[in-house]
């Protein structure tokens, strides 16, 4: 039976065949024929004789669809992946579909053409890991004047590009990961979007749900217009792909038809997390809120560049011969720390299990051992890596004091947060939390505070979402957040609240935490906050 190209089996046939490695070496994500038609709607609609480009084509999910809605539009397509658009090519000379595909790379070309329509699901690339990222911020800088975050992911670069590239008119579609709308670097691309006014819809799938195939990403469709309705932006949350069936875009069957929430274009703001404008805001809901910087500040966890080299376990120490005064007390990964109290007695329950539970600290190499492991790294090539070779020496770790309290950076079900009683060091696997010299004698009240459910709720207005339910916070996600104002709670209650804490803190250490104790907690947080 041949296969049809109006289906995600072309797809799933060529993920078969070709080996996961290469799809992700190109960052190739397919998108499901039902997303394809959706966004194919959108750009077609009731228009013809379109000339439409899809800049990142893979198999041609895209213009299949629009080929099925109308059998006369010219195509353009670019990928960089001779293997996908040989693939491509075959299909779309079996089935007559008019399309000029090229291989190039569509950031460094075809800067010239204008388009009636451009319809992508780009690739999903850090630029950490794209080899041609400085040249293609200063592609973006001199062509557009655009000055882009180096953390950006390419999807952001396509999208502006195409952009630059409809006609009047002109629709686009894009099917990207929501991220950079509550991410730092996304602030400039936000701006770009606020300024050229093409924005129309934007569409959130549940981002505990995975769109994409084996990419943990959240996923939204972007709809855009060249045109003069350029007052507001309508941003809907999307559960079910059905719910996407339901939306027609022929005989302009839109507007008030699809729920949602319209957002003026003078009150959209660039430099703000936009998951305000699409899901509620907790924190609005409570009273009694201060900034989380009232009473304390987040750093990320030390970071060494090369964690194999700089961490030890007590065999490797003996294999060294180093001297204790040169090795941190330490947490190297997150899955060495299970509960919310850390002490002394876990630390070396891992450290006799065998852990990586020190961090080498060559404060002077004057000692032979220590001469000799930095010698060693040298010959690996250490020093050479990434943060070491802007280090001076390359050798030199961050000199600061271990963090009363950690957070963890990435979560399924909440933030963690963990009094570190031991007083060690931590790696990037947590953040830091340092409470501010006027907060210390608070710190047992406000660590009560951040382990309930109620705090953490609250916080969650400032997450990153990642597909498969995946939640992370950069330090500045948290130094943004609210948290209770302690200085409403009178002797009688904190006194009560400290009780319950000490209690808890107790079974946690004895190995059966008492989770009765965190509802009461949470139970008096919560009457505090309430309006």
């Amino acid at each position: 039976m041949a296969t049809s190209i109006y289906s995600d089996a072309p797809e799933k046939k060529y993920a078969s065949l070709i080996s996961q490695a290469h799809r992700k070496k190109y960052a190739q994500f397919f998108t499901p024929f039902k997303i394809a038609e959706f966004m194919a709607s959108w750009i077609v609609g009731d228009r013809s004789h379109l000339k439409i480009l899809d800049p990142a084509v893979g198999l041609g999910i895209f213009i299949r669809a629009a080929h099925k809605i109308d059998k006369h539009l010219q195509f353009i397509g670019y990928d960089i992946d001779a293997a996908v658009l040989g693939e491509a090519k075959k299909l779309f000379s079996h089935h007559g579909i008019n399309a000029e595909l090229s291989i190039k790379d569509y950031l460094f070309n075809d800067w010239q053409n204008k388009y009636d329509g451009i319809i992508s699901n780009p690739p999903y690339l850090k630029f950490q890991d794209f080899k041609n990222r400085v040249d293609a911020l200063q592609e973006f800088q001199s062509r557009l004047g655009i000055k882009l975050s180096g953390f950006s992911n390419i999807y952001t670069l396509f999208l502006i590009k195409s952009l630059c590239q409809l006609n009047w008119n002109g629709k686009a579609a894009y099917v990207i990961p929501s991220e950079f709308l509550n991410a730092d670097y996304g602030k400039n691309v936000k701006a770009f979007l606020l300024k050229n006014r093409m924005l129309r819809y934007v569409f959130i799938f549940d981002f505990k749900k995975n769109v994409f195939e084996n990419a943990l990403t959240t996923a939204s469709i972007f709809l855009f217009s060249n045109d003069d309705k350029n007052e507001e932006v309508k941003f809907i949350n999307i559960s079910q792909l059905k719910e996407l069936e339901a939306i027609s875009f022929n005989k302009k069957l839109i507007g008030s038809s699809i729920k949602g929430k319209t957002i003026h274009y003078d009150l959209i703001k660039p430099d703000i997390k936009w998951r305000r404008y699409y899901q509620e805001s907790v924190a609005e809901k409570y009273n009694n809120l201060v900034p989380f910087t009232h009473y304390a500040k987040v750093s990320r966890g030390i970071a060494t560049g090369a964690n194999d080299y700089f961490t030890f376990d007590d065999e490797k120490i003996k294999l060294f011969s180093l001297p204790s005064k040169f090795l941190l007390p330490c947490i190297c990964k997150s899955n060495q720390v299970k509960d919310t109290i850390f002490t002394w007695d876990n630390f070396h329950y891992l450290k006799n299990h065998g852990h990586k539970v020190y961090l080498f600290d060559a404060q002077t190499a004057d000692n032979e051992a220590v001469k000799s492991y930095l010698a060693l790294g040298e010959k690996l090539e250490i020093h050479k890596k990434y943060l070491t070779r802007h280090r001076t020496p390359w050798y030199a770790i961050e000199n600061r004091l271990p963090a009363p309290i950690w957070v963890g950076v990435f979560n399924r079900n909440g933030l963690k947060f963990i009094r570190n009683e031991a007083n060690i060091q931590n790696l990037t696997a947590f953040h830091c939390i340092y409470v501010n010299l006027f907060s210390q004698n608070k710190l047992e009240l406000f660590f009560s505070y951040l382990l309930t459910d109620i705090a953490k709720k609250i916080f969650s207005d400032n997450r990153r979402e990642y597909g498969g339910g995946l939640e992370k916070f950069e330090p500045n996600d948290l130094n943004k957040s609210y948290v209770l104002n302690l200085e409403v709670i009178n002797s009688a209650i904190k006194k009560i609240i400290l009780e319950r804490y000490n209690k808890y803190r107790l079974s946690v250490i004895n190995g059966q935490p008492d989770n009765c104790l965190l509802e009461e907690l949470n139970h008096i947080f919560l009457k505090l906050l309430q309006k």
